[in-house]
């Protein structure tokens, strides 16, 4: 499988958003990750199980992360991650893509869908932050309360050592938190793809 890393400008300075990206057919597979995180790094496992492979994947990384620019003057608002996500549907000619987005990045995909229809052909949402003013005791709430220097330097050895590695309950755990799935196939009620 040939991957590549592609870039588009978002702004009128000339940001970067980046993105490596899978080849493959039918419409393109968008993968968008959620606070913090970087989309190959989260996403790639999942886009080259068997029943997944084969399809043209885009691994997204959102501005202020992974491998984007960060540029100090932008908004960070939802509303501009969609955009830059809109800029860099457009620079791949993935019109009509299915997004795949986690926590953040499934709001953001939410918001991009809604403003941009022609380019989101299906939304597949896993822990999207749906709720505008969510528990203060929800994991992505308390990650979002720090400054970003105190994240850095103390909250995310604090918030990894709770949760395990990338943030999620490690399999096995009392609250299984993250690790459900739906397997191809089945009714789609979740099940544990560790038990």
């Amino acid at each position: 499988m040939d991957v590549t890393m592609r870039d588009a400008q978002f702004d009128v300075r000339g940001s970067r958003i980046r993105w490596t990206e899978s080849e493959g057919v039918g419409p393109a597979r968008v993968y968008v990750h959620g606070l913090g995180a970087a989309s190959a790094a989260y996403h790639a496992h999942i886009a080259a199980r068997p029943e997944l492979a084969g399809r043209r994947s885009l691994f997204l990384d959102l501005p202020g992360h992974g491998l984007s620019d960060r540029p100090a003057d932008f908004g960070y608002t939802l509303e501009d991650h969609a955009d830059a996500v809109a800029a860099a549907l457009e620079g791949a000619g993935a019109h009509g893509a299915e997004l795949i987005a986690h926590s953040m990045g499934g709001s953001v995909a939410i918001v991009l869908a809604h403003r941009r229809p022609d380019l989101v052909s299906r939304l597949i949402l896993t822990e999207a932050n749906l709720d505008p003013a969510p528990a203060e005791t929800a994991g992505s709430s308390r990650i979002a309360a720090y400054e970003e220097e105190q994240f850095v330097k103390e909250g995310h050895a604090a918030y990894s050592s709770r949760r395990g590695p990338c943030g999620l309950r490690p399999c096995g755990s009392p609250t299984r938190g993250h690790c459900t799935a739906v397997r191809p196939g089945s009714s789609g009620a979740p099940t544990p793809p560790c038990a």
